[in-house]
């Protein structure tokens, strides 16, 4: 009891939000401080020079430091990532490149989920109302076509696929392995551009940062979704007298 006879708040509930707010309050002070200026194509002009001394300078590191770098601005939802995966492709290559890029937002998509799930998951289904409990329900028995789905196609906000499949209560490893898998044929057509990022450069020109919504690029990526649900057509139909 606290000194007005309300309940002490229980160490657990407190536990379960510190994440939370560990991440929220990360978030707000990369704000002020102006750190996410820094993730822009702008500032990748400007300070080109010394980014590559950076990454000379760590040699075997320079992968490690660029992976956690690319997951703390996912985790905190920093507008960015195509700047980043652009910059794995001008420091890495494509290959290499797109596989830091994909691990890096990864693991930061899987903080975010791990976050969301500890401190919204049992709220959420504790306190869900027959439409949103159908909703998980159906959400947990295709999560996965859903996700790829969600992660292939990208008309939602990165944050926000992040979050959904915390709050619908879906599994650690099928969520990193949809995330990973889900984002990588967008990142190869990213991290190709940035291969290339020297030349435009040297020209004094920036590539088209919305080249993903082309045709040619969006419709085969529409396709792999609609591929992804093939699984939950099927279902349905086997389930109809």
């Amino acid at each position: 009891m606290d000194q007005e006879g309300n309940p002490a708040p229980e160490p657990a509930g407190i536990k379960r939000w510190l994440p939370l707010a560990v991440l929220v309050a990360a978030g707000i002070a990369a704000w002020l401080s102006g750190a996410h200026r820094y993730v822009s194509f702008h500032a990748l002009e400007a300070h080109r020079e010394w980014i590559l001394a950076q990454v000379a300078a760590l040699g075997v590191w320079a992968p490690l430091a660029f992976i956690a770098l690319y997951a703390t601005v996912a985790a905190l939802s920093i507008p960015g990532a195509t700047i980043m995966t652009l910059s794995g492709g001008f420091l890495f290559g494509t290959v290499l490149g797109t596989l830091f890029n994909v691990l890096g937002a990864t693991i930061g998509a899987t903080l975010v989920f791990l976050v969301a799930r500890s401190a919204f998951g049992e709220v959420l289904h504790r306190r869900a109302g027959p439409f949103l409990k159908k909703v998980e329900e159906g959400f947990r028995r295709d999560a996965v076509s859903y996700l790829l789905v969600l992660r292939l196609v990208p008309l939602f906000p990165f944050w926000l696929v992040n979050l959904v499949p915390a709050l619908f209560g879906m599994s650690l490893g099928a969520y990193v392995l949809c995330t990973f898998f889900g984002i990588l044929p967008g990142a190869v057509v990213y991290t190709s551009v940035g291969g290339g990022l020297g030349e435009f450069l040297d020209r004094g020109e920036k590539p088209d940062l919305h080249l993903v919504f082309q045709r040619h690029i969006l419709l085969p990526l529409i396709g792999l979704g609609l591929l992804a649900l093939v699984p939950v057509a099927y279902k349905r139909w086997k389930r109809k007298p």
